[in-house]
């Protein structure tokens, strides 16, 4: 099976580059202020320029309103909108139809019951994306590092490509997508020596190893 794998949160052009040569298939920009990856629209802008025709570029918001989505769709142009909080099946589709792309909607996964509510967003979302739940005293809905029980997603069907995310590193990503099946492969914190701090050689060593899943 090919994984495709996606860098979430990049914030360097170090890491941008990383990512590139290190062949992933999407790189996403965070705009969320509790996260220690958050960028502005400008920056994000500039960051993506070489990203462009060669990956696809993810835009991360939580509970994004109109006009923040009108500003990322006006700063950033995205090839995708990744919808981190607790959007519903019908804010889903208009956030689409709001800015003309395809919607990545995470959902938290601690137990299968999870995964059967992903129901609801199947064909309504582009893709969806399996993370962990978070803490409740959590400041962020991801990218905190947790992971969850990967077979829960074992021989699961979804109408699109769908991400695994949560927890997973470059030691562990091939497990990850033995247990689960995942087409698709997302790291963030997994990949950085710090908050935030993205790792070119940790992005390097997680996108050898999924290419090798």
């Amino acid at each position: 099976m090919s994984v495709s794998a996606k860098i979430c949160g990049v914030s360097t052009p170090e890491a941008v580059r990383a990512a590139l040569d290190g062949g992933a298939a999407y790189l996403g920009f965070v705009f969320f202020a509790a996260s220690p990856r958050n960028l502005d629209v400008e920056t994000a802008a500039r960051l993506a320029q070489p990203v462009r025709g060669r990956a696809k570029i993810v835009a991360l918001a939580v509970d994004p309103d109109d006009a923040e989505l009108d500003r990322i769709a006006a700063g950033l142009r995205p090839d995708f909108l990744q919808m981190q909080g607790k959007e519903t099946p019908a804010r889903v589709r208009e956030a689409a139809a709001r800015i003309g792309v395809g919607v990545i909607k995470a959902l938290p996964i601690s137990e299968a019951g999870d995964v059967d509510r992903a129901a609801d967003y199947d064909g309504v979302a582009e893709h969806l994306m399996f993370d962990a739940k978070p803490p409740k005293d959590a400041t962020r809905p991801g990218g905190t590092g947790a992971s969850f029980d990967w077979s829960l997603l074992a021989g699961r069907r979804f109408r699109r490509p769908w991400l695994l995310a949560g927890g997973l590193d470059p030691w562990n990503v091939a497990e990850a997508v033995r247990q689960s099946g995942a087409p698709i492969v997302d790291v963030s914190s997994g990949v950085e020596r710090g908050p935030g701090l993205k790792d070119p050689a940790l992005i390097t060593a997680f996108l050898d190893a999924a290419r090798k899943a």
